[in-house]
Order: C-alpha cells, then sequence, then structure tokens
C-alpha cells in the first residue's frame, strides 16, 4: 500500500457549496419549531373538542407549555457555549419527543378523525378523545421503540459492488463502513467498543469511517471514542472529516484518529494493491470545512487525487453525499458518505432530500460513479431512530472480469 500526498489547490477549482434549500430554511427553524413542535400537540390532545376535566386540561397544557420553553432553553445550555451535557440530553430528547408527538398528531389529527366522521364513530368529542388517546399511544410506541433503536448495535448491511474498473486481483476486496457514530452526551463507550467487535467480525480489507465522529471535542470524547483504536483491517483504515467535526475542534480530531492509527485522508489518497491489480482510496475535508475558517482544510478532489493513474478505479470517502456530483465530474467509480440517517426520524427524510441528492443505499450518477449512502452508526441529538434503521455496512468489491462467486 501507497501513500500519496495531498498537492497544492489547483487554481479555479470550486472553492465551496452554493448554500442549500435546506439550509435557507434552517435559519427560521430555531424560531418557529418550539411553537410547532408543542402547540400543535397541545391543540390536538387537549382542546380540539375532548371537554377534558378542567384540571385536566390546565395541567397537560402546563406540561406543554414548559416543553416550549424548556426544550430551547436546555438545547441552549447543552450545545452553546456551556455545552452541559445533562441540559443536552434534557434538550434532545424533547426535541425528539416533540417531533413525534407533532407528526402524529397532524396524521391521527386530520386521517383518523375523518374516518371516524365517515363511519360514524361516535359524537364529536368521542371521536376527539379517540384521536387524543391513539396519539399518545403511537407516540409512546414508537418514541420506546426508537430509543431502543437507537441505542442498539447496528446490524451489518452487506452489498456486493461490481465495479468495472475494478482488476480481478481485487475482486472480492471487503471494505467495511462506519460513520455518523456522534459520540456524544450520552456516554456510549460500552457501545463504541462493541461496534467495533462487531467491525471486527468482518475481517475486512479496508474499513472507513466517513466522517461526524463526535459531538464535542476530541478531548472531551476521547473515552467514547478510544474503542476505535481496537479495529482491525488486513490493509488499511481510513478517515475523513464530517460537518461536526468543524463544530468541535476537527483538527483535534485528526489527530485523534492518527493516533489511534487509522489514515486521516484529507484531500490525499493511498494505493491499495492486491493480484497485481491497484485501487485509489481517495478521501476529501467535509464540504464546510473552508466556511469552518479552519487553516489548511477544504474539500479539494484535484489534491485527492493528484498523481494517482487516471486509468486506475478510484474509491472516494465523502462525508456528504451531496459532494457526488463533483465526484461524477471527475470520473470516481465509488463513494462512500454518509450523513443522512437516513433521516433518524420519519418523516424527516423528505427534508433530508432538499438538501441531499441520496437518503440511503446504493444509487447512480453520471456516467460511472456509484455512491453508497450510509444510514449512520449512531444518532444526532435525539437519541431515537424511526423507521431509519442504523448500520455497519459491508461492500464486497466485484470486478466484471471474474465470476463473481467468493
Amino acid at each position: 500500500m501507497t501513500d500519496t500526498d495531498s498537492a497544492r489547490p489547483a487554481e479555479g477549482e470550486a472553492r465551496g457549496p452554493r448554500p442549500s434549500r435546506l439550509h435557507s430554511l434552517m435559519r427560521f427553524i430555531p424560531l418557529i419549531a418550539p411553537v410547532l413542535l408543542w402547540a400543535v400537540p397541545c391543540w390536538v390532545l387537549l382542546h380540539a373538542g375532548q371537554h377534558w376535566p378542567l384540571a385536566v386540561a390546565l395541567a397537560g397544557t402546563a406540561v406543554f407549555f414548559l416543553a416550549l420553553v424548556g426544550m430551547p432553553a436546555a438545547m441552549v445550555r447543552g450545545h452553546g457555549r456551556r455545552q452541559q451535557d445533562w441540559a443536552a440530553i434534557i434538550g434532545d430528547t424533547l426535541l425528539g419527543a416533540g417531533w413525534v408527538l407533532s407528526t402524529w398528531s397532524v396524521l391521527l389529527g386530520v386521517l383518523l378523525r375523518a374516518a371516524l366522521a365517515v363511519t360514524g364513530v361516535g359524537d364529536s368529542q368521542d371521536r376527539a378523545r379517540i384521536v387524543a388517546w391513539a396519539v399518545l399511544g403511537v407516540a409512546a410506541v414508537l418514541l420506546t421503540w426508537g430509543y431502543a433503536e437507537a441505542r442498539r448495535v447496528p446490524r451489518v448491511r452487506r452489498i456486493d459492488v461490481q465495479l468495472p474498473r475494478l482488476g480481478a486481483g481485487l475482486d472480492g476486496l471487503r471494505v467495511a463502513l462506519v460513520t455518523d457514530t456522534h459520540y456524544g452526551p450520552l456516554d456510549r463507550a460500552r457501545w463504541s467498543a462493541r461496534v467495533c467487535e462487531t467491525v471486527n467480525t468482518l475481517e475486512a480489507d479496508l474499513v472507513c469511517h466517513a466522517g461526524d465522529i463526535a459531538d464535542g471535542t476530541a478531548e472531551r470524547r476521547r473515552a467514547q471514542a478510544a474503542p476505535l483504536g481496537t479495529v482491525r483491517a488486513t490493509r488499511a483504515r481510513v478517515y475523513v472529516t464530517g460537518n461536526h467535526e468543524y463544530y468541535s475542534e476537527a483538527q483535534g480530531w485528526v489527530d485523534l484518529m492518527d493516533e489511534l492509527g487509522w489514515e486521516p485522508l484529507r484531500n490525499r489518497h493511498l494505493l491499495l494493491e492486491r493480484g497485481g491489480d491497484t485501487l485509489v482510496v481517495a478521501g476529501v475535508d467535509d464540504v464546510t470545512a473552508e466556511s469552518s475558517g479552519l487553516a489548511g482544510h477544504r474539500a479539494h478532489l484535484a489534491g485527492a487525487l493528484d498523481g494517482a493513474d487516471a486509468d486506475l478505479p478510484v474509491l472516494l470517502l465523502a462525508h456528504q453525499p451531496t459532494f457526488v456530483d463533483r465526484a461524477a465530474a471527475a470520473g470516481i467509480d465509488l463513494q462512500l458518505s454518509g450523513h443522512t440517517h437516513g433521516g433518524q426520524i420519519w418523516p424527516f427524510h423528505h427534508l433530508v432530500r432538499l438538501d441531499q441528492p441520496a437518503l440511503a443505499g446504493l444509487s447512480h450518477h453520471g456516467a460511472r460513479t456509484l455512491l453508497y449512502t450510509s444510514r449512520g452508526t449512531g444518532f444526532w441529538g435525539p437519541p431515537f431512530r424511526v423507521f431509519a434503521p442504523s448500520e455497519i455496512t459491508l461492500l464486497v468489491l466485484r470486478s466484471p472480469r471474474t465470476a463473481t462467486a467468493p
């Protein structure tokens, strides 16, 4: 395996992504989200014709008001300058609970109420109370299940990927992908160790971490990240930065991953050779790197490929799927990404699709570029995954020049 350093940025290369529609929308979300998340279920559960006893209505309204005020206060205290983990846990949990309650208040408040009216079930008060209990029941089930899904060790998802330019000597190359571990306020050191044990059972030739290691600095989350040093690969362990590293002193994470024995592919590449054939394994900084103001950090594909033979197949690590437009223009064979979490809590995936070209799985772009988007190994913020299971991915690369049997 050969290590090739990056070159200086090529003159004229795009200097950064244009603001997306989702990013523009996100500017207003902190102002309206708390009201929408808590006012909607408050109305549907308490004030939409149920005629609860006064004590119940007042107590319930008080609970929703406390959530409305407490959620943003806890988020600011937990994710702002103070970085208090207990506050982040409360704020994140309320955010997830509010999202689920609000979503199902709208869906059941419209669909179930209409169905009950059409079928002539009860009077208006009966129907309002049935909807309220249904919303509470569905939300309780989904939040309990979603919490268990978020905290469990991800299942391994195996997929064979045929690359037309891959040489026969590299057929069957095993690539393990983890991404978006998001070590954070909830201590997941034991979870991290179990994830790494699972990765080691895959006997991968190449293990990749596609960024968003943690929420917090390397010094603060070191204990949770330390098991990454136990990951084994027959050829290499490689890592690229995600956008969350740039909220938490990214260079510290690059240094820690290097210390743990991983190769930070910061706009550079390695050559992986087997059976007389060669694969270029390249990586770029996250597309948000340049706007972070951190010296020397930027997404620079030309630098990552500098010195590589243009006839060799290329596997590229780029944290965000949106980078695939540049990858396709450069003729990359396979891009591995994360970032989307598969939406994490349904139906948030509709918003993710405004920002990214793929949500999860394998997709085709341009003349020959394949993109694999992982749903992520951990979770961000709210400790819930609803209809978006986490994953550890094993990609088995296949050459068309040999039989596809292992």
